[in-house]
């Protein structure tokens, strides 16, 4: 926690991103560094208005507005930044099902992943920093095949059936809320190596100027000679964008030297440093990604100067 903090009351993250893009990865470890103490970790799903079943007598997906309580979403989110706790749903993704509801009280950091969190302008107005995830989608489909069927009990041919059916509405309802984000965030497998699906894909960002980015330069001096590169870019919508790619092949030593950077520039945080950039590989087994720290760490500097005032909405 930012030892002067300046704003009373919570930093909201939002991440948002198809299903399967990567967010509950993320958001834990920025919890990590933030300290898990100091952060509350909502997830948007939990919302969902109706049941496995109702969704598919009524012919709706999840990503569907109609199928979620989008504005009780944005009241807890007003409630939260006031400092006042809720009564938050919970969804069941096994049974399909939403159980009991449980209280949550506010704390310092507040981080909702999920699939419509940018979706109304009450949800939008409360967060303090944004974020998209768009992997690559053949990356995508992949890291849904693996969570869906070694954590939710669906079988291949069902997930596969999932994705074709939501085809539409993610481009209807998920891809629209990528123009309010700060940054835009795309793991992508190297060049000729497709097959990559964890600890050594490359990542870009594509840095927005709705937020006062940090200053990079050091870093790049720092993995000049693995490929690191800053670039000013046109975005999908014609908007310019500093496009910062991180390569997934960076080896130890320049990686640890640009977290060792990016750790500087926050020195206000507390953090449990050795879990930052870990993630769950298809064997389940715990692995370690830099370009995953890296964009971690650049997130998580974005919410310490929004405790210190310095991205105030």
């Amino acid at each position: 926690m930012p030892l002067d903090r300046r704003v009373d009351h919570p930093i909201i993250l939002g991440i948002v991103g198809d299903s399967a893009s990567g967010k509950t990865t993320l958001a834990a470890g920025i919890a990590q560094i933030l300290g898990p103490e100091r952060v509350v970790s909502l997830c948007s799903d939990d919302y969902h208005s109706l049941s496995r079943e109702q969704r598919r007598a009524q012919g709706l997906t999840a990503l569907n507005p109609q199928a979620n309580y989008l504005e009780i979403a944005g009241q807890h989110l007003q409630l939260l930044r006031s400092g006042q706790p809720i009564l938050k749903p919970v969804y069941d993704h096994r049974l399909g099902v939403s159980g009991p509801p449980v209280l949550v009280e506010p704390k310092d950091y507040i981080i909702v992943e999920g699939l419509l969190a940018f979706a109304t302008k009450v949800q939008r107005d409360c967060f303090d920093v944004k974020i998209y995830l768009e992997p690559q989608e053949d990356l995508r489909i992949k890291w849904k095949v693996q969570r869906d069927t070694a954590e939710r009990g669906y079988t291949v041919e069902q997930v596969q059936a999932i994705l074709a059916k939501r085809r539409d509405d993610c481009r209807q309802f998920i891809q629209p809320q990528r123009t309010f984000a700060d940054i835009v965030v795309q793991f992508y497998p190297p060049q000729g190596h497709s097959e990559e699906t964890g600890a050594h894909l490359n990542v870009r960002h594509s840095l927005r100027p709705t937020l006062p980015h940090p200053d990079l330069t050091p870093l790049l001096d720092a993995g000049a000679k693995s490929g690191l590169r800053l670039d000013l870019k046109r975005d999908i919508d014609g908007k310019p964008v500093d496009v910062f790619e991180i390569p997934g092949e960076i080896d130890d030593a320049r990686a640890k030297a640009m977290e060792d950077l990016l750790w500087n520039l926050i020195p206000e945080a507390r953090h449990l440093r050795e879990n930052v950039g870990t993630f769950t590989d298809r064997s389940n087994r715990q692995m370690m990604s830099h370009p995953l720290a890296l964009s971690q760490l650049l997130i998580t500097y974005h919410m310490v100067k929004a405790a210190l005032g310095q991205h105030a909405i």
